[in-house]
């Protein structure tokens, strides 16, 4: 007979896992289903903490390899251990799974490993049955008043470039090169491609970034992409914009690209290609369309309705399998909401105010709407911008490159987004998401005491720059 829940996870990535954890806090008898042994989801077990782990080793190797000098310190021969330093990701990785398995266990959270399949509604609620387990052969049966599906996404795959795991390969197999590539392809010009191509660029790769439209980081503001294209040509990135992948071959251990640039076809050959053209709703298997959830046919994701839930009631949906961003934090924001709503509480996500970061050298943060998106509603508007050139503590770091530019209504000078190329500026836009929160203007950011000398007084210098009255420039 099937177990009882009040609710039922499907998928234990940042929003399934957060989900379960809140509404466990909340009374309710939760039960999360994960294909992974591993809790964590696409996120923390291949995806943005294993590439943070290793995009923090490769700055530090290249850190003591050219730039420790300009401090006066001097360093013998650097020499780069690529299985030390992968055996550190995987350390870390291991730690932060360990850790949600003990929340789980802190909170009652029953956890199924296998491969969650709706199976129809009971007068006791929606029944979900688990084939899996660590044999692959179990089977399991639950029960549950509502279900909540937050699969996450996978890599878009591309029929010229078919995966074949060795040398043609998915950010999941690039974040555990065995050795360094001596060229590596990257067919994509967003953050994932961006981010892995830096990895391997500071260990010592060739990198050439392949990307379809006319410059990378196309959701990013236009100025700031432009921005961090000439900061990564800078560092010895090599791109091709503009340029379609036609077909690849393999031949003697090398992958031979074929691509069209602009109506000239061009070669590629390098030893991987990494292909990072986006990812799509992961929901294959788990029988939607039997159980009557809809999905839009273009996109893949799960169409939803108030309060997150679906076509089908008691069952709701959250995270990239959903219209937005995707992103592990929006995910865990509704992740939350929906486990509040089951307790019978008001909740809501303000998708105005979600940040976004990627994490190259310098880092890339923005929040609310870039300066193209401003121009198109025809909303009247002023920009402040403030180089890290003229900040004291990025001087002090060596580490002047970027700006920091404010958008802000022109009649209320309400800020309506943010964006920031430069040292840290994933943790910079914390300041700007909540002033955003509460429809806050560039006045508020430039009237509040910051401390000195930090980094996040550019924030408010860019603030300052709204009104034409920057101090230090």
């Amino acid at each position: 007979m099937a177990e009882q829940f009040d609710v039922v996870v499907i998928g234990a990535g940042p929003g399934g896992y957060v989900a379960a954890i809140r509404a466990a806090q909340l009374g309710l008898k939760v039960a999360c289903v994960d294909r992974r042994a591993a809790l964590g989801g696409t996120c923390l077990n291949v995806g943005c903490i294993p590439s943070k782990a290793l995009l923090d080793s490769s700055e530090l190797f290249v850190q003591a390899k050219s730039h420790l000098g300009q401090h006066g310190i001097t360093v013998g021969d650097v020499k780069l251990d690529l299985p030390a330093l992968m055996a550190r990701k995987e350390n870390l990785v291991k730690g932060l799974t360990s850790g949600i398995a003990g929340l789980f266990r802190k909170h009652k959270i029953t956890f199924v490993h296998g491969a969650a399949r709706l199976a129809g509604k009971g007068d006791e609620g929606h029944e979900i049955s688990v084939k899996g387990g660590e044999s692959g052969k179990e089977k399991t049966s639950l029960r549950a008043k509502n279900v909540l599906l937050a699969t996450g996404s996978e890599p878009i795959r591309l029929s010229a470039l078919p995966f074949d795991g060795s040398s043609i390969v998915s950010s999941t197999e690039a974040l555990a090169f065995d050795k360094v590539p001596a060229h590596l392809i990257v067919v994509g010009g967003g953050s994932i491609g961006l981010e892995l191509g830096s990895v391997w660029n500071r260990l010592g790769a060739k990198v050439t970034v392949v990307e379809a439209l006319p410059r990378i980081v196309p959701q990013a503001d236009a100025e700031t992409g432009e921005l961090l294209h000439k900061s990564l040509v800078k560092q010895g990135l090599a791109f091709h914009l503009e340029t379609r992948v036609q077909s690849a071959s393999t031949q003697g251990g090398q992958v031979i690209v074929n691509a069209n640039s602009r109506g000239k076809d061009i070669l590629l050959q390098g030893d991987k290609v990494l292909v990072s053209v986006g990812r799509r709703p992961h929901t294959a298997g788990l029988g939607l369309q039997e159980a009557g959830v809809q999905v839009d046919e273009k996109s893949g994701r799960i169409i939803i309705r108030e309060g997150w839930e679906t076509s089908v009631p008691g069952i709701y949906a959250i995270g990239d399998v959903i219209e937005g961003p995707m992103l592990a934090h929006k995910a865990e924001d509704e992740g939350v909401a929906v486990a509040e709503r089951l307790a019978g509480r008001k909740t809501h996500v303000n998708y105005d105010a979600i940040p976004s970061s990627i994490y190259t050298w310098p880092e890339v943060a923005s929040v609310g709407r870039t300066e193209e998106e401003v121009k198109e509603r025809g909303r009247e508007y002023r920009v402040g911008r403030f180089p890290f050139l003229a900040n004291g503590r990025a001087r002090c770091l060596g580490d002047t490159e970027g700006q920091v530019k404010v958008i802000a209504d022109a009649a209320t000078d309400r800020v309506l987004g943010v964006h920031i190329i430069g040292p840290r500026a994933s943790e910079l836009i914390a300041e700007c998401v909540a002033v955003m929160e509460y429809a806050g203007s560039a006045e508020d950011i430039a009237r509040i005491c910051h401390g000195h000398p930090t980094l996040s007084e550019v924030v408010r210098e860019a603030a300052l720059a709204v009104d034409r009255r920057a101090l230090h420039i």
